[in-house]
């Protein structure tokens, strides 16, 4: 048996190098560039790739060339080539004009802010390789000249290998009363589809960020982007597939969002918008369905819940599962760990909001905005919705109100609305005269994430003053 797994692994190694080999361009090309000094893909790999002189020949190289389609690669430099950072930035400077940016974070911000700037033919053979450098792995996204409806100049390695954040798949699910590892206080992600009632820690999530899962019958991805603080959940039945897909962690980020990718396809796809974006899948118009999903104190959903499951603990992966361990001092700080620009500073960055999109429009509510007015009637696009939150639990929820309107009570799970009370489901409003108000899907986010992904100057709640 020991002997087979090493020649499946030996021959998936081959295949992997093949695809290394296509993702990287035909070797011929390659070494002309290597027999060819003055070329901008030679001077770019010394930069990159070099030491001490041969650094400086790159770089006076491309300065003497002058021209800005450098940029990307001496971007690249930066962050892989610390020891020459002030020589790096100082070429770029002199390249864009740029002289405001200082470090490898600077400058991604400012190339997210100019796609007008297409960088040297040579700079996609020199991104990949730095990237199969890395873990050949990543070939499987890029061999065979893959469709791209980002720009390779945007994606970063987030620090771990193809699935070195392990995706949960059907993991073992326990009944409530077992879970003593949990405090009341913990913060779970809650999901219920037709009576089955989910709950995911977000101190196991933080870990894995994926998991896949069927609930009440319906097959879903629980998508969660530690960086962009936000956990959506999609419904993974996509148009056109025949099976279900299962989805993972490629290792790579955009703009400080995860690219998750699909097993069947090997298609990067980007988590806050349920979209392919690299690979087969790209540009065939598929959009996951989002489902409603919502941040609680474990005590909460259990008392709204009480024969719901919970993720156990034993996932079959080693780590330390104790609040915090994974990203506590990320959360507790207001900077980004990855470059992710933010033109709409309405908000801080790391500002959590609560959002909703229509297919008419989308709009974002501050959780800060829930602790003066925990029930807020509002409209998103053309539909009237009503939004419940908690700022201290980071929970949200969202409803069709089709013109009424709604308040709180002193029970969070009842409102007070047209004929009396209102009882506040997971799937809807339910009303005294046996009217259902359907649920939306809606989830938190970091507002930088929002801002970024949702177009220019996004619809976004303002309190009256």
């Amino acid at each position: 048996m020991g002997e087979t797994m090493q020649s499946v692994r030996a021959i998936r190694r081959g295949v992997l190098a093949a695809l290394a080999t296509l993702a990287l361009g035909a070797v011929g090309s390659l070494s002309a560039s290597a027999q060819e000094p003055e070329s901008v893909e030679a001077l770019s790999r010394l930069v990159v790739f070099a030491d001490g002189e041969e650094i400086d020949r790159g770089l006076a190289g491309l300065r003497l060339r002058g021209k800005p389609d450098a940029a990307a690669a001496l971007i690249l430099a930066l962050r892989y080539n610390r020891t020459a950072e002030r020589r790096i930035s100082a070429t770029l400077a002199a390249l864009t004009g740029h002289r405001d940016a200082q470090d490898w974070f600077d400058w991604m911000v400012w190339q997210e802010a100019h796609p007008e700037i297409a960088p040297h033919p040579s700079f996609r053979r020199l991104k990949l390789d730095m990237l199969i450098r890395i873990d050949i792995e990543f070939s499987r996204f890029f061999g065979g000249n893959p469709r791209m409806d980002i720009r390779l100049e945007e994606i970063v390695w987030g620090g771990v290998p193809v699935d070195g954040i392990p995706a949960l798949v059907d993991a073992a699910m326990i009944p409530a009363g077992r879970a003593d590892y949990l405090t009341d206080d913990d913060a779970v992600f809650g999901v219920e589809i037709a009576g089955d009632a989910r709950a995911y820690p977000l101190r196991i999530l933080d870990w894995h960020e994926m998991a896949n899962d069927t609930v009440g019958g319906v097959p879903v991805a629980l998508a969660y982007c530690t960086l962009c603080g936000a956990g959506i959940l999609f419904d993974r039945r996509a148009p056109g597939r025949e099976m279900p897909l299962e989805f993972g962690s490629s290792g790579l980020l955009y703009r400080s969002n995860k690219l998750m990718y699909d097993r069947a396809t090997d298609s990067l796809w980007n988590q806050f918008t349920g979209k392919p974006v690299v690979g087969k899948l790209a540009g065939s118009g598929i959009e996951l369905q989002q489902l409603p999903v919502t941040i609680a104190s474990w005590r909460r959903w259990r008392e709204r819940h009480p024969g719901t499951k919970v993720l156990a603990p034993d996932t079959g992966h080693i780590r330390d599962y104790s609040p915090g361990a994974a990203y506590g001092r990320y959360f507790e700080s207001p900077k980004l760990m990855f470059p992710a620009g933010l033109a709409d500073g309405r908000l801080g960055a790391k500002e959590q909001v609560f959002g909703v999109r229509v297919p008419a429009g989308a709009k974002a509510w501050p959780l800060e905005a829930f602790r003066r007015t925990p029930v807020i009637n509002d409209r998103v696009g053309a539909v009237d919705v009503v939004v419940i939150g908690n700022a201290a639990e980071r929970t949200g929820r969202a409803y069709r109100r089709d013109g009424r309107e709604f308040q709180a009570t002193q029970d969070p799970a009842v409102l007070q609305g047209p004929g009396g009370a209102w009882q506040v489901t997971e799937e809807a409003l339910a009303g005294p005269d046996g009217a259902r108000l359907p649920r939306l899907a809606g989830h938190v986010a970091y507002w930088f994430a929002w801002a970024s992904y949702l177009g220019p100057k996004p619809e976004l709640f303002e309190p009256a003053r």
